[in-house]
């Protein structure tokens, strides 16, 4: 299994509301991706981090393979998306890892 993990930072410019209400549409539409995209095993979105942490919002999700991690990246609702992620977060830091889980 590939685990595909994502973070952001929000960007510049947004109050905190704005940024925690971004954050809330991108959790809720990047985990309703799940029923959209057959090839997702697992999504989740944590948007709490703790002080202590240097990102806003980690995307943690499964794929079979890469093939499969492919399919999602270039299917149109993930591409939607990701004009909405780039509009209101930076600093997109990615690590890809195969799991025996």
């Amino acid at each position: 299994m590939l685990r595909h993990i994502v973070m952001w930072n929000y960007k510049e410019g947004f109050t905190d509301a704005e940024n925690q209400e971004n954050a809330k549409k991108v959790k809720s539409e990047l985990e309703a991706l799940k029923g959209l995209i057959s090839e997702i095993v697992e999504i989740k979105v944590h948007i709490n981090p703790t002080d202590a942490s240097n990102m806003d919002i980690l995307l943690d999700s499964l794929f079979e393979n890469e093939e499969t991690m492919y399919a999602y990246k270039i299917h149109p609702e993930h591409l939607r998306l990701i004009e909405f992620i780039g509009s209101v977060l930076q600093n997109r830091m990615v690590f890809d890892y195969y799991t025996e889980c």
